[in-house]
């Protein structure tokens, strides 16, 4: 028996975990209570940590599709096929006919933080797709707007707030998102213990909202129009106080004079919160001492999804809430260098290329997932013939998935990196699988710069590495290096000291190669990065400074103190402000006031979050889908009545995308008009090597979202508030 410790990787909270090893396994896992950030906290999905690394279905050799069967090979075969299989479509089609998807799960990894650049960088296709836009990418548009950059991002300073509200999100079984909080339930409970309030608005009465002060039923969709309601009152009661921000802020008249049409008396109707609510949050927000707007994946699925999450920010800056303690605030994590100057920059824009077939602009580099099918279904120069996947499910996460899978079925070549033949990579020639969690180092390059307090945390490997395995760093390196031109037998070493070396002198550290420490390339590059970042020794010019030998050495991570104001040095906008209104955000305030006359009596689809799942991960582990069946259809006991629908019987759904069928669950945690799904599930496909997944499979909500209704500004599809017809079976 021994111990070792390690971050979680299985969401973003980012918690420490005590490990009990016995026999190179991980027999139990519990909070580390030493953790400088969670403190013990622990939630089932990291108490399964060893169940999932130790899972029977997980790959952990390479598989390539010989006479329509998955057989297993080695790496150099493995290879050598992704080699044969990409090269004629390449040198035939171009460039443009491999489409690559990177799925949410690269966020989790040193990998993926390090390597997916470079390899997308090398395959040179402007077909480049993400889980980002089924998820985030309105809040990367919205802070690319408002700061100058699309990682931008201010988070809750939750432990310090006196009043937040919460809009589309549920931390109490997300465990937060695009704000790190290891145990976000408990900081939220410290709210109220300190005299303080938290408002949750959301469709659902979800867990989150059972425990707030207040929850506030919402139409699904409509939280933009909440908030310009917001917005109006604050003018219009003269309640705004920018505060600190004075001079740092542009754009204040242009929405004053947006926020005119959308008054609480005007908009009640269509997002269903009371105008006199609406006016009495506005004045909470204002009278708070130090507030906090959130808004979370229930802002961003949605059609207007790019407004409410600028709207969200609008609100913090208007109530002199923004880049104050308490407020919402922007860390800075221990591999970033800290911004200086007076915060001019290039600013942020859309556009550089459009798809192919529907013409969507290129955002943050990549187009909406929405179109993926499109683009391999449409024929022509430029159509997509070959497909790469890193870590990704797209058949279960992305719009009208029937489709998509339909598609992939369909392509002249597909390779999937990824430990498990899942739905997605059921259709791959060759399937690549990286080494468990356990056998590879972790460090939090993604969330550690949303984290609501600033901490470093780096977690070597706990268990030997597989003899017969192959981390992730060499096999996206070998990729990198193939779709570079380098040949398949060409080692990842060449990348993996060309990616060093490019790092030291990005930082003006060339002369430093001899001082870089790491037992790995994800280590080495992990060295540089902190030793040259915020809080780094600078390779001994600042002593007492974080290096990798001092994470090494706290293995409970080191607390880097409270949230600090950045603005503004943190700013990357041509006037060196926060632009508070561009062109395209009063265009599309004009789009929404047109819409807020639309019939909105049809019945409409949400999803829903449970703290034993994440995303299509999870559900292979026996211990979190074990008792009662989850993925249900929650159905208002009024509607139920209205279309003769009872508990337990199942009913069927039609969206203009597809139909499905599923089990009722008469509840009034779903507001009236309202029906919810959990997403993530569908696990009944053949050619799936998903045992204990298949034996309790849901459905899969997604074939019921619409790939052709997505957010114009960002391209994210729209997974909730989807017009559906029900009926029972």
């Amino acid at each position: 028996m021994r111990t070792a410790y390690r971050t979680c990787p299985l969401c973003e909270a980012a918690c420490g975990l005590e490990l009990t090893i016995r026999d190179d396994h991980v027999v139990a896992a519990r909070g580390d209570r030493e953790h400088v950030f969670s403190q013990g906290f622990v939630c089932p999905k990291g108490a399964t940590f060893g169940q999932l690394t130790d899972d029977p279905d997980r790959l952990r050799r390479p598989l390539v599709r010989r006479d329509g069967r998955h057989v297993e090979v080695s790496w150099d075969e493995a290879f050598a096929a992704v080699e044969a299989g990409l090269r004629p479509i390449l040198d035939e089609y171009g460039r443009d006919a491999l489409a690559i998807y990177l799925g949410n799960p690269n966020a989790h990894t040193m990998a993926g933080g390090l390597y997916v650049t470079p390899l997308v960088k090398a395959a040179g296709s402007r077909n480049v797709f993400s889980a980002s836009t089924v998820d985030q990418m309105p809040k990367h548009v919205s802070s690319g707007y408002l700061f100058g950059h699309p990682l931008t991002i201010p988070v809750p300073d939750l432990d310090r707030t006196d009043f937040l509200l919460i809009l589309g999100a549920n931390p109490w079984e997300s465990n937060g998102s695009l704000a790190t909080a290891a145990d976000f339930p408990g900081r939220l409970k410290a709210i109220q213990a300190r005299g303080g309030r938290f408002v949750v608005v959301d469709p659902r009465r979800t867990r989150t909202a059972e425990h707030a002060d207040e929850h506030l039923f919402i139409r699904p969709g409509t939280d933009a129009y909440l908030l310009f309601g917001i917005v109006h009152t604050l003018f219009a009661e003269e309640l705004t106080d920018l505060r600190d921000l004075t001079g740092h802020v542009t754009g204040v008249e242009t929405v004053r004079e947006l926020a005119r049409a959308f008054a609480p008396e005007t908009v009640t109707a269509a997002c269903g919160v009371p105008a006199g609510r609406i006016r009495e949050l506005a004045r909470q927000l204002a009278a708070a001492d130090r507030a906090a707007v959130y808004g979370r994946i229930g802002t961003c699925t949605v059609e207007f999804g790019t407004l409410t999450s600028w709207l969200v920010d609008v609100i913090n800056v208007l109530t002199g809430n923004l880049d104050r303690p308490g407020g919402a605030m922007f860390p800075l994590a221990a591999h970033l260098r800290p911004s200086s100057g007076s915060g001019t920059g290039r600013g942020f824009t859309v556009g550089r290329w459009r798809s192919r077939v529907r013409g969507f602009p290129e955002v943050k580099g990549e187009f909406p997932v929405a179109t993926l099918a499109d683009e391999i279904e449409t024929a022509g120069d430029g159509q997509v013939r070959a497909v790469l996947t890193v870590a990704g499910n797209p058949v279960l996460s992305t719009p009208n998935s029937g489709r998509l899978d339909r598609a992939l079925g369909g392509l002249g070549f597909m390779v999937s990196v990824d430990p498990y033949l899942n739905e997605t990579t059921r259709h791959a020639d060759v399937v690549l699988p990286p080494l468990e969690s356990t056998r590879k180092g972790h460090y939090d390059f993604s969330f550690l710069g949303f984290a609501v307090r600033n901490f470093a945390a780096y977690s070597p490997p706990v268990l030997p590495p597989d003899p017969g395995g192959l981390d992730e760093c060499d096999v996206l390196a070998r990729l990198t290096l193939i779709l570079s031109g380098q040949g398949a037998q060409t080692e990842a070493a060449v990348l993996h000291a060309r990616l060093l070396s490019a790092a030291l002198a990005k930082a003006g550290c060339s002369d430093k190669a001899g001082l870089v420490r790491g037992d790995g390339p994800a280590e080495r590059l992990l060295d540089v990065a902190v030793r040259t970042g915020a809080y780094g020794d600078g390779f001994g010019d600042r002593p007492g400074g974080l290096s990798l030998e001092r994470l090494l050495e706290n293995p409970h991570g080191i607390d880097l103190g409270p949230l600090q104001p950045r603005i503004p040095a943190v700013l990357k906008t041509p006037s060196g402000t926060v632009e508070l209104c561009v062109p395209a955000l009063a265009d599309e305030s004009a789009r929404l006031l047109d819409a807020l006359d639309r019939d909105r009596d049809q019945m409409v689809l949400i999803g829903r979050r449970h703290l034993r799942s994440n995303n299509s991960w999870m559900h292979n582990v026996p211990a979190l889908v074990k008792g009662r069946d989850r993925c249900t259809l929650q159905v208002h006991p009024a509607d139920a009545a209205k279309l003769d629908l009872s508990d337990g019987e199942p009913a069927q759904l039609t969206s203009r995308a597809g139909a499905l069928a599923a089990t009722v669950e008469v509840t009034d945690r779903v507001m009236p008009g309202v029906v919810s799904l959990p997403h993530g599930w569908g696990h009944d496909l053949p050619g799936v090597r998903l045992s204990v997944a298949a034996a309790h499979p849901g459905v899969n909500s997604n074939v019921l979202t619409d790939e052709l209704v997505v957010d114009p500004l960002s391209g994210n599809g729209v997974l909730n508030g989807i017009p559906v017809e029900i009926k029972p079976l």
